[in-house]
């Protein structure tokens, strides 16, 4: 392993760095989590992501300041899975009783998820859901 320079110190401290230190660095940048490119882009209504949140699956495939771990429900009777968390947003699905809703995210009266393991992704009323046994 490659050395690296000693840790920071205070601004006019004119010390000599050493040449050997504690901190090490990877024999070969690929090695090194580097930014090489976007993160994984969202599939709009299939992939658990929004900019400030992930299902916790997806952590070191797309870059958010958090990831979430699912939180199962099911859907009442009747329940509908909107693109936005507002009663007039456009209608993605309407979903069966006892469907399972992993939870991500619950703000007010709504609740953001995605349906099963690997279905659409959307915004439902909190009064639509139940904990799952």
């Amino acid at each position: 392993m490659t050395r690296l320079s000693a840790p920071i110190f205070p601004f006019g401290d004119n010390r000599t760095l050493p040449l050997e230190d504690s901190y090490t660095r990877p024999d070969s940048e690929e090695a090194l989590l580097t930014l090489s490119g976007p993160s994984v882009c969202a599939d709009p209504g299939h992939l658990p992501v929004r900019g400030d949140l992930a299902h916790i699956k997806l952590a070191g495939r797309c870059f958010v300041p958090h990831y979430a771990v699912p939180m199962p429900h099911r859907f009442k009777a009747g329940a509908l899975l909107r693109v936005q968390a507002r009663n007039d947003a456009e209608v993605i699905a309407q979903l069966e009783e006892g469907t399972i809703f992993e939870v991500l995210d619950m703000a007010g009266a709504w609740a953001w998820g995605q349906v099963e393991n690997d279905g659409l992704v959307g915004y439902t009323a909190l009064d639509g859901l139940e904990p799952a046994a």
